[in-house]
């Protein structure tokens, strides 16, 4: 959840000790408006810095609506000083959102494109920025993706050291005997010949990390031939555009850090008067 530390703590770096900038009498009404097409995201935190603040504000849009350049997605009324405190806080979280929803969306619509059977969820990894996880994965979800974990406790992933540690069928033992029943385990496998193994030694997804389409495929019908309950997971790597061939794989999920390390800002600019 975003708290009233969050924001005083995002406006007391963009502030300072001494605003002599913002010090502008009077009220004023201003307007946050889209310079390019995109996903619109992030509009919650910009409300709340700005309802901090003591404005008004209205967003005649919603997050995860399809926008383009020229469209108003947020206005708000108040104290000239306080608009103009917020501002540059809220351009810069809903860029930032929009950017990862925008570039979801555009992986879930390159899933979308395949003609495989059953199309495979987008979603997103924990390599969030520290501070702004909750912002950038409400965006993922606003994007059409899948949020994956949000953080260490709400799945165990049993990742290459783990097994390097304790082997593959011991680690998934260790970590199914300390998870409460509610809890999944999604293991990692490097190799597509592994893929079986872990399904039918108890992993409820198996993630087939760094796997090139082909591998992945493989791995896939492995897992399938062997009858287990488990789903599959792809990541490591892929980019959008490799979406598609991942997709035609047959795989249940995929996975993609890049949607949040990597997404570029949505442009906007803040208007008063």
């Amino acid at each position: 959840m975003l708290t009233d530390s969050d924001i005083e703590r995002w406006l007391r770096e963009d502030v300072g000790h001494h605003d002599v900038t913002n010090s502008v009498p009077g009220t004023t009404e201003g307007r946050l408006v889209a310079k390019e097409s995109g996903v619109v995201a992030g509009l919650d935190a910009a409300t709340a810095v700005f309802e901090y603040l003591d404005c008004a504000v209205e967003t005649p849009v919603d997050s995860g609506s399809a926008i383009d350049a020229g469209d108003v997605v947020l206005r708000v009324d108040g104290p000239a000083q306080s608009v103009l405190r917020g501002e540059r806080v809220a351009v810069n979280i809903t860029g930032h959102a929009a950017g990862v929803a925008t570039k979801t969306r555009a992986a879930v619509d390159a899933a979308e494109s395949s003609t495989a059977d059953s199309t495979p969820r987008i979603a997103g990894t924990r390599k969030t920025t520290p501070g702004l996880r909750g912002i950038e994965k409400r965006a993922v979800a606003a994007g059409g993706g899948d949020t994956h974990r949000l953080d260490l406790s709400h799945m165990v992933m049993v990742k290459d050291n783990h097994i390097a540690e304790m082997g593959l069928v011991d680690a998934i033992e260790h970590f199914r005997e300390r998870a409460s029943f509610a809890t999944k385990l999604d293991v990692e496998v490097e190799a597509p010949e592994d893929a079986p193994r872990t399904a039918e030694a108890g992993a409820d997804i198996v993630l087939l990390d760094n796997m090139s389409p082909g591998e992945t495929e493989r791995a896939v019908d492995l897992v399938a031939a062997a009858d287990a309950d488990a789903l599959t997971e792809a990541s490591g790597g892929i980019t959008v555009a490799d979406v598609p061939a991942y997709a035609e794989t047959g795989v249940d999920i995929i996975s993609m850090g890049s949607l949040t390390h990597s997404a570029p800002t949505l442009d906007f600019s803040f208007r008063t008067g």
